[in-house]
């Protein structure tokens, strides 16, 4: 079998690695870039910390802010068509992952124009160039989009959320900043925190995972383990540090193995009810880990010696029970919300996100096989 690696050119990490952003933008001769970051982050003057930075250089930018925490088209088509008239040659996104999905779609659509309706992106799209140069600066330790492959945008005229997969749309520079991090709500950083944790996790279980991701995922899901909970309730700086670490090395590895159907069940709430993607991950984990476990004892052991649990002597079920019981104790630890009914979920629309789920990308790479009566059932578990 033969395993691709598909990773990001250069990224920096450390609190003020923005610091390095003017020089990288004059050494590399773009011209005039388009800032793709959220409303909230300008207001809460994040992204402020990036233009301050521009504003120090020769750098021209216009920013582009007309996006949704779950992104759809229509911010898409906004953002390439702010691209052309502002006349940019480059993309800069500050922001979590609805900034960089959309510059990635915006990217990946100025250089393919022939995908000019953003849905044909759907899935693993077979564009021919790359996309034009985007430098990520994350603003959540969650997502790991400055360095996946992987994109999603909600198709807001089917409700669905499209994931789109294309070695053409990763960043060239990466900047990993725990200032920009420092600034999250506790909420968001409990949450981006746990989407992480849910890419170390399926990534470690899916069916494609191999030793160089294993590597990968086994030490994120540690570093998670030892520093969310820091991060969030103490506002810890050397652990909200190792959680942008922990995110990025669970994104290299998931985004070249894939992921489960916690992803899958996840992204059908964020296209029904606009849930926040790392909320409905977060709240869902515990549930599939459960359902998989049988398929996966081993790891599972493997996840709880890595978070210093002791599998010496226990039962497959003992261990099953004991790595979600974790899991379950960490969320609870940082806030996040035992059941769907909690975040809005009506038991009323199961059999719809049941069926949209089964069809999601990323239920390929469950380590079990699955059914829409499955899925359905796990929903109305976490009910």
């Amino acid at each position: 079998m033969v395993n691709r690696m598909v990773l990001n050119e250069i990224s920096y990490f450390g609190p003020n690695a923005r610091a390095v952003l003017k020089d990288e933008y004059e050494t590399r001769g773009y011209r005039k870039a388009l800032v793709v970051s959220d409303q909230n982050l300008l207001d809460l003057g994040i992204t402020q910390k990036v233009l301050s930075v521009l504003d120090a250089g020769t750098i021209a930018y216009e920013v582009f802010s007309d996006l949704k925490p779950n992104p759809t088209v229509k911010s898409v088509k906004a953002g390439v068509q702010k691209y052309h008239e502002v006349g940019a040659d480059s993309i800069i996104a500050v922001g979590g992952g609805s900034s960089i999905d959309v510059a990635k779609a915006i990217g990946i659509i100025v250089t393919n124009p022939e995908f000019g309706d953003v849905v044909s992106l759907a899935g693993v799209a077979n564009t021919k160039n790359k996309s034009v140069p985007i430098i990520a600066l994350p603003t959540t330790a969650g997502t790991a989009a400055e360095v996946t492959i992987n994109y999603v945008i909600t198709d807001e005229d089917t409700d669905t959320k499209m994931v789109c997969v294309d070695p053409h749309d990763i960043p060239v520079l990466a900047i990993i900043d725990t200032e920009l991090m420092a600034g999250m709500p506790a909420a968001i950083a409990a949450s981006t925190g746990m989407d992480a944790l849910t890419h170390a996790i399926e990534g470690y279980i899916t069916k494609a995972s191999w030793c160089m991701t294993d590597m990968m995922h086994l030490k994120a899901i540690q570093m998670i383990f030892e520093n969310l909970a820091k991060a969030v309730n103490e506002k810890d700086t050397e652990a909200i540090t190792n959680m942008g670490i922990a995110q990025y090395i669970a994104g290299m590895g998931f985004s070249n193995v894939g992921l489960g159907i916690v992803h899958s069940m996840a992204h059908q709430l964020g296209a029904i009810y606009d849930t926040p993607h790392g909320v409905a991950n977060a709240v869902l984990l515990p549930y599939v880990m459960k359902y998989n476990g049988l398929v996966c004892v081993e790891k599972y052991a493997e996840i709880g010696r890595s978070i210093g649990l002791s599998m010496d002597g226990l039962s497959e079920d003992e261990i099953i029970h004991a790595v979600v019981g974790e899991v379950r104790n960490l969320a609870r630890t940082v806030g996040i919300p035992e059941h769907l009914s909690e975040i809005g979920v009506n038991e009323v629309d199961i059999p719809l996100l049941s069926k949209k789920a089964i069809e999601d990308p990323c239920t390929g790479g469950n380590p079990r096989e699955t059914s829409v009566d499955e899925i359905a059932a796990i929903y109305r578990e976490a009910m």
